[in-house]
């Protein structure tokens, strides 16, 4: 299931300057393999090396910050 990702500024760099990008997934975890597998190196600046999403990183899906959801297991719908 194709979602919209919104990119930030300073992460531009790895989307060739696009602030918006597909990518494929049911959770947030799948969409954030999905990024790096399109985007080289961008996970390693949204996920710490334990594999979490960073805590200076803020991601949300449909205005809720995963933080009250349930993290990378949060679900997503098209």
């Amino acid at each position: 299931m194709p979602v919209r990702v919104r990119v930030p500024t300073p992460l531009r760099k790895f989307t060739q300057g696009a602030d918006e990008v597909s990518a494929q997934g049911a959770n947030v975890k799948a969409i954030v393999e999905d990024l790096e597998k399109h985007f080289p190196g961008i996970k390693e600046r949204l996920c710490d090396e334990t594999g979490r999403i960073r805590r200076f990183v803020n991601v949300y899906v449909n205005g809720d910050d995963i933080r009250f959801l349930q993290n990378l297991e949060t679900s997503l719908k098209e």
